[in-house]
């Protein structure tokens, strides 16, 4: 593993949200993924998209933010970085089989048109895989959202039920959801560490991992601070 890809790892693996969110949408996704086109939108680096390439995709990037994509080019598994607003995609209609998009549509000034245009270059049948910042009992915490709505940038939150409504309007119809960080402590946790610690912060908590995993188990599945779907194109 060359320096380029050590540090990425450390970034996007050693990270107490990313590691099993990410790894639940590859699950998703699929182990094997020859012969298809995956694309991850507003991929940064391109770090999960290469997982998907590893799996046999022919994988693709998409994000503004330029200075990621020249750091993601160095990766040994490195995707076809593309430069581009993931609410105007520089795509053809119809050119993915499958889509991930891993918590961006909270940053986005219009969610729905970036749904919408997921859609798009999503062909019939195939399916798009993502998460959202959800933050279910973040009015019990104002101020400590208020700091992580700040920092980075979000524009507005998602549930299971209103990505579902979203997505059917753009033909998309929900197969499942899984809700991470389940309970009161766990959201809790989840907002101090991105209000006080930052990135930092989850990374520093990757230890911890298994106590959210065991704890999201015994919680219900119809809360949390990240909610993930996977979703299939209607053939018609």
């Amino acid at each position: 593993m060359g320096i380029p890809d050590a540090v990425a790892f450390a970034g996007h693996q050693v990270h107490v949200c990313r590691y099993r969110e990410a790894g639940r949408l590859l699950r998703w996704l699929g182990d094997d993924l020859r012969g298809q086109t995956v694309l991850d939108i507003a991929g940064g680096d391109g770090y999960w998209a290469g997982q998907a390439r590893r799996r046999g995709a022919r994988a693709v990037s998409v994000d503004l933010a330029r200075h990621k994509m020249v750091r993601g080019a160095r990766l040994r598994h490195a995707p076809a970085l593309v430069e581009g607003d993931a609410l105007r995609l520089p795509l053809r209609d119809a050119a993915a089989d499958k889509v991930m998009s891993i918590c961006a549509i909270e940053h986005f000034d219009d969610g729905p048109a970036a749904l919408a245009e997921m859609s798009r270059v999503l062909r019939p049948g195939g399916e798009l895989v993502m998460s959202a910042d959800c933050l279910s009992r973040r009015a019990l915490w104002p101020e400590l959202f208020e700091a992580h709505r700040r920092r980075y940038h979000v524009q507005r939150t998602y549930t299971h039920e209103s990505l579902a409504e979203l997505l059917g309007a753009v033909g998309l119809d929900v197969l499942e959801h899984s809700y991470q960080f389940r309970g009161r402590a766990a959201e809790r946790a989840y907002l101090t560490l991105s209000a006080r610690g930052g990135r930092v912060g989850f990374n520093a908590a990757a230890p911890l991992i298994p106590l959210v995993s065991f704890d999201d188990a015994r919680q219900p599945n119809t809360r949390g601070s990240i909610v993930l779907i996977r979703a299939r194109k209607r053939s018609v």
